[in-house]
This record gives structure tokens, C-alpha cells and sequence, in this order.
């Protein structure tokens, strides 16, 4: 079982920087798929990032973020991150952090373990 915890969120202008943090606890946390997905209000939710602790340079973003949102790890703190520059209004949203075991892809539908979100809220 993964417990997980996001923080970092809040209110950023346009073209300014946040980084996310998800703090996890429990078991088999580094044989875990961790990513990061996010949900605007009336839209569905969509992955942003993903990354396998056990194999770090494997990493895929979606393209609407490529070049401007870096997913990263710090093992010995059980934490993912996710770095965000050159916010975009379009990127506010609320943040997820998710875990599963064995997955491949961005699907929401195949991750387990779920934190509560934090709100991302982008000016122009």
C-alpha cells in the first residue's frame, strides 16, 4: 500500500515557476510507477508526467508540457517532484499525484494510489 501527500501548490503569475512535491509512505514505494496528472474544472483528467524510481530515465510528459514541466525523484526522501516553468493559464489546474504497480502509460484508470491534490492557479 502507498500513501501519498502533494504540496506547492497556489497562485502563480504567468510565465512564473512552482514546484510540487508528493511525499509517499508505505510499501513498495521504489517498484512503483509515479506520475503526475491534473484535472481543470468541466475537463478530464490528464497525465502530465510519469517516471519509474526503478529506472529514472525512463520519463514521458505530455506534449503540452514538454520543454516546460521536468518530473524528477529523490529515493532516500521517498519524494517526487514536479518542476513547472513558464506557467501558462491553460496549466491551472488541480495537481495529482498518483502511483501504480507494473504500468506503463498516463491512464488514470490503471493507478491505485491517489493523493488529494494540490490547486494550481495560474494569472495572466
Amino acid at each position: 500500500q502507498v500513501q501519498l501527500l502533494e504540496s506547492g501548490g497556489g497562485s502563480v503569475q504567468a510565465g512564473g515557476s512552482l514546484r510540487l512535491s508528493c511525499a509517499a509512505s508505505g510499501t513498495t514505494y521504489s517498484s512503483n510507477c509515479m506520475a503526475w496528472f491534473r484535472q481543470a474544472p468541466g475537463k478530464e483528467r490528464e497525465g502530465v508526467a510519469r517516471i519509474y524510481p526503478t529506472f529514472p530515465y525512463h520519463t514521458n510528459y505530455a506534449d503540452s508540457v514538454k520543454g516546460r514541466f521536468t518530473i524528477s525523484q529523490d529515493n532516500a526522501k521517498r519524494t517526487l517532484y514536479l518542476q513547472m516553468n513558464v506557467l501558462k493559464p491553460e496549466d491551472t489546474a488541480m495537481y495529482y499525484c498518483a502511483a501504480a504497480s507494473g504500468v506503463l502509460d498516463l491512464n488514470p484508470k490503471h493507478y491505485n494510489y491517489w493523493g488529494q491534490g494540490t490547486q494550481v492557479t495560474v494569472t495572466s
